[in-house]
């Protein structure tokens, strides 16, 4: 028994080893995302623990068995030496997934899951990013290799003897009672302890405040629980359908104060252009076109990445699940959204992005919208103004978007997405040094987005249908570089959305209104007196409603007028009034039961119409 003993204490001491390591990964993973978390409790630390082994234990049952299996097989030295390879390689997989989060926290607000790990829709970028992201956080591939040296020494040491010993039924018996017992430890460790039923990424929240659940988790984990799998959504049966269509029913029916104006519409989506990167000097273009438009001071993302935008903005859907519906089980469902909605009204529809064509299945979704003509990197003439990563040089596409729908009848409706404003942050080399440094990576290539649109705008303004145009600003999320007030769950979503038309002078000013990107559909058709039955969960900016969603981390934030509520899609976990209170400190739980009580009516019927529809493909009015 005493070389299984020994053989048990290695087990024992490289597991303790592994948990160390996850302990290591929290800790830099808070250094480095320390504005996102001003606050560490025990009680985070301890939620974290848990996380730990459970990610450990899924990783490690096949180990525990191969190093307890009864028998003197398992002392030979070559069985030894592949044990331990194998453990410190598949371990080692694992713990460098860590580390893509220090600095991926930072755009998205939640650890990686699976499909964002894989960078699923950006199969064509992946290959000249990763040299690009290597070179620019250099500092976590150097501080991986460290890792890997130090796991490996640890790991290898102590040396151990292991000389034949005899087996008596007692002995296996014995060695039998130690496996199973280690092996029912390992399961008890996956699932998180003894709990009725296993732990689960939005259990999480049971440890950690609001907007602070990536402390308590670790992204093996969030991993390995979606893992090969197609987000389903619930059905949680709050109300009845009476009850439902009372609170909150998304089918809306314009209703136009006259004739359809027929005015162009052009919809600019700017990658990255989070609220807290204007109107500090670097987009003097952009603050100056917000002075002359219909501005909306408290404009919300209703997701955290770019692939979220797009349904969002052109079909007035949220984002409400961990897997983006662009490459969820949803992706083609119908949904009747402004191309299809103008395409009646006699609009030519057409969407730009500069990247490759397929990037995060933009080109896809365009086709399910109903977009006629999808115009990305393959169709730009010439390869001369690619940026070495993502696509074409903003300067040039929206040169390029210009000159093309130009050549569209009128009237028509045109969204382009900007690229250069994305990590890598790449400008073209002309340009360096011409834009204010400022002081995050992304503010230079902010200045050379704002200064490509000043020369759109320069080249559009000659255009005859330039006057006869609606323009729609939006930006598709926040940037990494946000701070203070943006770390928080409102925060996190706060972009520019403005409107301009250059006939109107009279509609200008600045909207106090909530504002959000599922709001633009039913505010356009309103504002082009579009008269249509439309399923939208947003409302028009000529509503008096002033309720804005979002999903983040497991947690569904709902703000109505001054008060943000966080509802974990059970119970809520957080009332605070975010406009007195921007860095959410003071809990109104407990203090303010009536406004909690009539939030937490809307949230429910808000997400039970999106789950119920969303899963029963009902998206669409049918006739």
């Amino acid at each position: 028994m005493n070389n299984y003993l020994s053989v048990l204490k290695n087990l024992t001491r490289r597991l303790a080893i592994i948990f160390l390591s996850y302990q290591a990964c929290r800790l830099l993973f808070v250094i480095f995302n320390r504005s996102h978390f001003p606050e560490i409790t025990f009680r985070m630390l301890l939620g974290g623990a848990i996380y730990d082994w459970s990610a450990i234990g899924y990783i490690n049952l096949l180990f525990i068995l191969l190093h307890l299996l009864p028998g003197n097989f398992k002392y030979n030295k070559g069985y030894q030496s592949g044990l331990k390879i194998g453990f410190f390689t598949i371990n080692l997989i694992f713990i460098a997934t860590n580390f893509v989060d220090f600095e991926y926290f930072k755009f998205t607000g939640r650890r990686s899951s699976f499909g964002l790990i894989t960078a699923k829709g950006m199969e064509n970028e992946i290959s000249g990013l990763i040299p690009l992201f290597l070179i620019r956080y250099w500092y976590l591939p150097i501080g991986f290799i460290l890792i890997c040296f130090l796991l490996w020494r640890l790991l290898s040491a102590p040396k151990i003897s292991f000389p034949l010993e005899k087996l008596s039924g007692k002995i296996i018996l014995k060695q039998t009672g130690i496996l199973l017992l280690a092996m029912a430890f390992g399961f008890l460790a996956a699932r998180g302890g003894i709990g009725e039923k296993p732990i689960r990424i939005v259990d999480a929240v049971n440890y950690a405040s609001i907007g602070n659940t990536a402390v308590v988790l670790n992204t093996p984990y969030s991993i390995m629980k979606t893992l090969g799998s197609k987000e389903t959504l619930t059905d949680p049966k709050f109300y009845s359908q009476a009850q439902l269509d009372a609170i909150f029913n998304p089918v809306i029916t314009t209703k136009p104060s006259g004739p359809p104006t027929k005015k162009n519409l052009v919809i600019v989506i700017l990658e990255s252009f989070g609220d807290e990167n204007i109107h500090i000097g670097n987009t003097p273009f952009l603050d100056s076109l917000i002075t002359k438009s219909y501005y909306f001071k408290n404009g919300f993302a209703n997701g955290k990445v770019s692939i979220d935008a797009v349904p969002s903005t052109m079909s007035s859907i949220p984002s409400l699940m961990n897997t983006p519906m662009i490459s969820s089980a949803y992706s083609l469902n119908d949904v009747y959204g402004l191309p299809k909605i103008l395409k009646k009204q006699g609009y030519a529809t057409s969407f730009f992005h500069g990247a490759f064509n397929g990037s995060q299945n933009f080109d896809q979704y365009c086709k399910v919208a109903g977009f006629d003509q999808y115009y990305g990197k393959n169709e730009y003439p010439n390869d001369d103004a690619f940026d070495g990563s993502w696509g074409v040089f903003d300067e040039e596409f929206l040169q390029f978007f210009c000159d093309k729908i130009s050549t569209f009848p009128s009237p028509f409706f045109a969204s382009v997405f900007t690229i250069s404003s994305h990590i890598p942050y790449t400008i073209p080399e002309k340009y360096k040094g011409k834009f204010p440094k400022g002081t995050e990576v992304i503010h230079e290539s902010v200045g050379y987005t704002d200064y490509s649109l000043r020369q759109f705008f320069k080249k559009a303004k000659t255009q005859p249908w330039y006057n006869n145009t609606l323009f729609v600003f939006t930006a598709d999320h926040t940037s990494s570089s946000g701070r203070g007030k943006y770390t928080t769950n409102v925060g996190k979503f706060r972009i520019p959305i403005f409107f301009f038309d250059p006939s109107k002078s009279e509609f200008q000013g600045v909207s106090e209104k909530n504002f959000q990107q599922i709001d633009i559909l039913p505010s356009v058709l309103d504002y082009l007196n579009i008269e249509s039955k439309v399923v939208s969960y947003g409302k028009s900016y000529l509503s008096p409603k002033d309720f804005v969603v979002s999903y983040v981390d497991n947690v569904y934030n709902y703000i109505d007028g001054d008060y943000y509520l966080a509802f974990d899609g059970n119970k809520s976990i957080g009332l605070y009034q975010f406009k007195t209170d921007p860095l959410l400190k003071d809990n109104l739980l407990t203090k303010s039961p009536e406004i909690r009580k009539k939030m937490e009516t809307f949230i429910k019927a808000y997400i039970q119409s999106f789950n119920e529809r969303v899963s029963n493909n009902q998206l669409t009015v049918k006739p």
